[in-house]
């Protein structure tokens, strides 16, 4: 599936969490999203990050696994910044086609 551009995946986003913003806005770096991995925010009744998590069946370091298949269908992946920062990027197969869009 062809990546949906940030500022519709960040719509999506505030669906579903509370606090969405850019990677310009938390540390001058281009093109990625920012979310609280603190805020304790739910995917169909689980919580989507959670730093400390020793749930290895659900979680891929800390993150849950339907919500991270969910960011990939769209085109995007999540990664810790820090214990209560998450940002959000292009997965890179679909960075070329995701810039050549705005030509």
């Amino acid at each position: 599936m062809k990546a949906i551009k940030r500022n519709q995946m960040m719509n999506w986003l505030s669906k579903h969490q509370e606090f969405v913003s850019t990677t310009e806005n938390f540390n001058g770096s281009t093109g990625g999203i920012h979310l609280c991995g603190e805020s304790m925010e739910e995917y169909k009744g689980d919580i989507i990050y959670d730093y400390y998590s020793e749930d290895h069946n659900n979680r891929e370091f800390g993150v849950l696994n339907t919500w991270e298949q969910e960011l990939r269908k769209r085109g995007w992946y999540s990664e810790w910044y820090d214990a209560g920062t998450i940002m959000l990027y292009l997965i890179k197969s679909d960075l070329k086609n995701h810039f050549l869009d705005k030509l």
